[in-house]
This record gives structure tokens, C-alpha cells and sequence, in this order.
């Protein structure tokens, strides 16, 4: 398993707790008076070590300088913050990092590390609603917490990141939760023989003395922690131009330019299908980092939708395109569900991860390309999907009640592509497909909780779905499907162990691919 379990009790426990699941993060206490210490938690329900409350973060800028010949990053995290209550202390999230020095506001300000968190006390005390300039500055080795433990991937010419879900403050100190998206810019300096990339667009190059090059990246909109990218290595960019003038651009390792240029040359088509069906593309630009490493166990998963940025093994862009196209398709469809709208919590990743699978199974299906049961439509993978409905909730928990061992399960995949199945079958396809762009254009550049995918379902389509959605999203046993009565559910068996058809590994080698 990469992902290290900090909640272990049995999703269906979570049940009573249904509307806690759906409400988002816990609000601040009211009426706290005088400064104290910050919480060092944001009560998410599947890692509540995660995240820090008494602030929200406004801005990242990451300053990172990496040495080719020791392979080490030398970096500076400046983090603007805006108060929510007075401070006497606060803390990030922070694990694996040599931290060197802490300024809040310009003055020193004293730190210890405890756990995975960085506490900090500010030579002065915090008021509430205060803007506050925080800096960290500390190194790190790419090689020392590769995944599973960490979120650096080391690559013979340099090193990636991969941050979900929780992975994010083994990079840079930050508050490693969804719900707290920022602003960010990167200035990476770099060998001149080498490229540093970044989320979002170029905005900058120095030339440096020492034959030393600093790039200098911006992003458009806000970024949750968990899919920021950054990568140094021997890359070509690769420009091409998609939908409407869309800039896109792949970060490809010059050795392997030619042999990954027609996987590559399928994302204008991509783009032009996904903003079809849910809108105009929400970012800056697009594109692809096959990263440099092909090893087993460089990172245990084929993409991951890090934002404007999604990286994969380069050997898994090699394949045919029927073998590729659903599963490029369902990391673009991240870009919108994940990415532009983040989940509250990480109980909401069904959000993610079912509409990605749901709009990458039907780019398969159109094409007619068979999945790895042999069926070409989506009624055929429905039918057979619903059939396990009461195994995978005996399992796994139900649909939008995950626990950390089981939060990339296929429950959460193709078990929320039924869940957005049957809510189409309920209301109809154009009413349905209503909902999904109100959804998106009423929550684009925050995070939204499964309370505000039922409100606008609700609302969007005329009717009260609260009971229908609940019953599909926390119910127990799979409700009966619309449109299909004939549909049966096999009777779940207490020995079976948890479904996984990502073969495995990580939740990216999902349904959708095979």
C-alpha cells in the first residue's frame, strides 16, 4: 500500500457520521478569545493529521536550487497566510525536511519539528484577520522518501513529485489539505544542461553565472497541495496548440522525444471531446510529463492529474491508443473534477475519481474499444458493475465513506461511476448534464463537499434528490436501479477482501484503463 494508514476503523462505522462527511471542514470555534496555539488538524474524516486550522494560506512561492552532483534540493517555501483567530503559535505540515530557518513577518521566529509537523512560534503573537509572511527555509534529498513514504521521485537527470494524498509536506512545508488551495509560483534553478518545470506557465528565465539557469513558473489559478507538480531533468518542451488557442505543452525527456510523440499528439482531440460535455478547459494550459523513470517502484501508479501538468511512466504512452486514450481522458477530466473543483475532504474523493472514470469509460465506449471484460458499451459495465454493489460496500464501505486503507478501492472509482449512472437514469441525460456544469461553474477554483454535489443535483434538476443520492452515496445495501429493474445484485460473502481492479497498485491503473 503507498499510502500510510492513519485511520483504520470500518468505513461503515463512518455511517452515523454521514452528514459530518459531507459538510467539509469543521468552522473555527466561535468566540475564542486572546492568542493561543493553532490547531494542528482541519478534522478531515479520512487523515485528520492532515492540514492546521487558526489560518488559511493565500500564496505559495517555492524556491528550489538543485545540485546535480550531490542530488540535493537547496529550497525556501514563502507562504502568505491570512489569520482566523490570534496566534500564539501555529504549525504546518512539514516531514522528511532539513529545516534550516523560520521568519515570520521578517523576525526569527523559533520552530521544532514534532511528527509531521512544523511548529512555529512568532517572536510577536498573531492577531486574528492578519496578513502573515512566513518563511522556511530547509533541504531535502529526492532520494531519501520516494514513495510510498514521501512525495519525491528521483530520476537519473533530476526528480519529480508526486503529492496524493497526503504527501505533499514531504516536498515543501505547507497546510497539506485540499481545502486550503493557494496561489503558487516556483523559481527552480537548475544546471543549464537541464530544464526545471513547473505547474501553470512560464513566466520567467534567468541565465545565472555558474552556468546555472532559474526558471520561474506562475499559476493562473489555485492549487490544492496534493497535485502541485515540479520536475527537473533532461526535457524538451514540446508546444503544440489545442482547442480555441489553448497552449499545451508536454515535458518529455529528450531520449525518448520521437517515440512518445503519438500518444502525446492525441490531447488536442482529448480537449476538444472533454469541453464538449463539461465546458471550456478551466486552466492556462495542459499537457503531458512522461517522467524519466521506468523503474517498478518509482512511483506505483500510470498518471497522476498533478495540475496542468499530468505525469505518467513514459513506457505506458508507448501503447496503442485504444490501450491509452480512456485512461488520458480520465486524468483530463481531473483537470475539472479534482483539480479545478477539489474535494473538502478527502471522505469526497468519489467526486474525483468516479466522474473521472465515468467520462474516460465513455470515451472508450464511443470508440468501441473493449475493456478488459470484453464489454464495448457502458449498460454492459454497469450491469456487471451493480451486480457487486453489495459485496464492494461489505468491503470497502459505501460509495462516499471511505477510512484510509480503503480510500482508493474501486468503490470509489467504478462504484462512483454507478453512483453518477443511476443519478443520470434518475433525472434524465440533458438534466444530468446540467447539473455537472453547474456543479463545476459554482465551485471552479475551490473545494466542494458530496452535500454540494447533492444541493446542486437537487436544485439543477427540480428535484429533491437528498434521499436518492444518500441512499446510493452511505446506504449499506445497492438501491434498486432506474430504468433497469431487472437488474440484480449478488450477495455480498464476509470472506472476499476488499475489490481492486487497479491490479494492486495505485488507484490510477483503475477501471477506466482496463
Amino acid at each position: 500500500m503507498r499510502y500510510r494508514t492513519r485511520v483504520t476503523a470500518p468505513a461503515v462505522a463512518l455511517l452515523g457520521t454521514a452528514a459530518a462527511l459531507t459538510t467539509g471542514i469543521p468552522a473555527q470555534a466561535a468566540g475564542r478569545t486572546g492568542a493561543g496555539p493553532g490547531p494542528e488538524t482541519l478534522g478531515d474524516p479520512v487523515y485528520p493529521d492532515l492540514g492546521n486550522d487558526g489560518y488559511r494560506v493565500s500564496a505559495y512561492h517555492l524556491d528550489f536550487a538543485y545540485d546535480a552532483t550531490t542530488k540535493l534540493v537547496e529550497a525556501g517555501a514563502t507562504l502568505t497566510l491570512r489569520t482566523t483567530q490570534a496566534l500564539s503559535r501555529f504549525s504546518l505540515d512539514a516531514h522528511g525536511l532539513d529545516i534550516r530557518s523560520v521568519r515570520v513577518d521578517g523576525r526569527t521566529a523559533a520552530f521544532e519539528q514534532v511528527a509531521e509537523k512544523l511548529r512555529i512560534t512568532p517572536a510577536r503573537k498573531l492577531p486574528a484577520k492578519t496578513r502573515v509572511t512566513v518563511r522556511v527555509a530547509y533541504g531535502a534529498d529526492p532520494r531519501r522518501i520516494p514513495p510510498p513514504a514521501g512525495g519525491w521521485v528521483a530520476t537519473p537527470d533530476g526528480f519529480a513529485v508526486c503529492c496524493q494524498p497526503d504527501l505533499a509536506h514531504t516536498v515543501f512545508p505547507c497546510n497539506d489539505h485540499p481545502s486550503d488551495k493557494a496561489d503558487f509560483t516556483f523559481r527552480l534553478t537548475v544546471p543549464s544542461g537541464l530544464r526545471g518545470v513547473a505547474s501553470g506557465r512560464l513566466v520567467r528565465t534567468e541565465q545565472l553565472s555558474g552556468d546555472r539557469t532559474a526558471y520561474t513558473y506562475r499559476s493562473r489559478s489555485p492549487i490544492a497541495t496534493e497535485v502541485v507538480q515540479i520536475t527537473v531533468g533532461d526535457y524538451v518542451i514540446k508546444d503544440r496548440q489545442g482547442p480555441h488557442g489553448l497552449p499545451l505543452r508536454d515535458v518529455v525527456p529528450v531520449a525518448r522525444a520521437a517515440a512518445l510523440e503519438p500518444a502525446l499528439a492525441l490531447t488536442p482531440a482529448l480537449v476538444s471531446w472533454v469541453e464538449q460535455r463539461l465546458g471550456a478547459y478551466p486552466f492556462e494550459t495542459y499537457g503531458l510529463l512522461p517522467c524519466n523513470n521506468d523503474a517498478p517502484d518509482a512511483f506505483d501508479f500510470t498518471g497522476l492529474e498533478t495540475q496542468t501538468l499530468t505525469i505518467y511512466k513514459p513506457n505506458y504512452l508507448l501503447q496503442e491508443e485504444s490501450k491509452i486514450g480512456s485512461h488520458m481522458m480520465h486524468e483530463l477530466v481531473h483537470s475539472y473534477f479534482g483539480n479545478s473543483v477539489s474535494p473538502a475532504t478527502w471522505a469526497d474523493l468519489w467526486l474525483n475519481e468516479g466522474h473521472a472514470d465515468f467520462y474516460g469509460l465513455l470515451y472508450r465506449y464511443e470508440r468501441g474499444w473493449p475493456d478488459s471484460k470484453g464489454m464495448t458499451t457502458m449498460e454492459a459495465r454497469m450491469k456487471d458493475t451493480y451486480a457487486l454493489g453489495d459485496q464492494w460496500r461489505s468491503t470497502s464501505g459505501p460509495v462516499a465513506a471511505p477510512n484510509a486503507a480503503n480510500l482508493f478501492d474501486s468503490q470509489r472509482y467504478l462504484g462512483g461511476v454507478l453512483v453518477l449512472y443511476a443519478l443520470r437514469q434518475q433525472i434524465g441525460e440533458a438534466a444530468f448534464s446540467a447539473v455537472e456544469r453547474a456543479f463545476l461553474a459554482r465551485h471552479r477554483d475551490s473545494s466542494a463537499s458530496t452535500q454540494d454535489y447533492i444541493a446542486v443535483a437537487s436544485e439543477v434538476s427540480g428535484q429533491d434528490l437528498t434521499g436518492f443520492l444518500r441512499d446510493w452515496l452511505y446506504g449499506t445495501k445497492t438501491p434498486r436501479m432506474p430504468g433497469h429493474p431487472d437488474w440484480t445484485v449478488t450477495p455480498a460473502k464476509a470472506s472476499l477482501s476488499a475489490p481492486r481492479d487497479r491490479r494492486d497498485s495505485h488507484h490510477h491503473e483503475n477501471s477506466a484503463t482496463l
